[in-house]
């Protein structure tokens, strides 16, 4: 007679992803390509799980002639910051089912968008719109390229932001 040894499992190569946990961030802002950046997103989640979270900074103002217009004008760019990320999310709810998470800040948006995705560890993807029009792919593309190649530590998926809503359905 024979004994069989057992034979060892031998683990998956592909790690489980914690679906409840994953989450696409999306830079928010007024341009055209934002719809297909924000489609992805709220596609995957509905595909496969996880949450959409909505980013945006606001510029600090350099008025310091009169504190009190200063103070102003910082309202007023937070109050319209405010009323663009709500009506995104409310997109997204619509999209999703679910209400996203969002992230408003205030200050130079790169390194608010680097504190955001340090600050997250739920945080799994970064997804951004390319600009197609002559001026170019839009600053947070350039940078990824540039100045913050290799400085995140998450994927980023940029979206072509021509694509039409049933190419982006396709592709996710």
């Amino acid at each position: 007679m024979s004994e069989q040894t057992p034979t060892p499992e031998i683990p998956s190569p592909v790690p489980e992803v914690n679906e409840a946990g994953r989450t696409f961030l999306v830079a928010v802002d007024k341009s055209e390509e934002l719809r297909a950046a924000l489609r992805f997103a709220c596609r995957r989640v509905v595909n496969s799980g996880g949450t959409v979270a909505l980013f945006h900074a606001v510029p600090q103002t350099e008025f310091q002639h009169f504190s009190t217009i200063g103070e102003l004008m910082d309202h007023e760019a937070k109050t319209e910051a405010e009323r663009l990320l709500q009506q995104v999310a409310a997109d997204v709810h619509r999209q999703t089912g679910k209400f996203p998470d969002l992230y408003l800040r205030q200050g130079d948006t790169l390194p608010e968008l680097q504190k955001v995705i340090a600050e997250n560890p739920q945080i799994s993807m970064l997804v951004l719109g390319a600009g197609t029009g002559t001026e170019g792919p839009g600053p947070i593309v350039s940078a990824i390229s540039g100045k913050l190649a290799g400085k995140l530590d998450i994927p980023v998926t940029i979206v072509p932001g021509d694509l039409d809503n049933e190419r982006i359905d396709a592709l996710t």
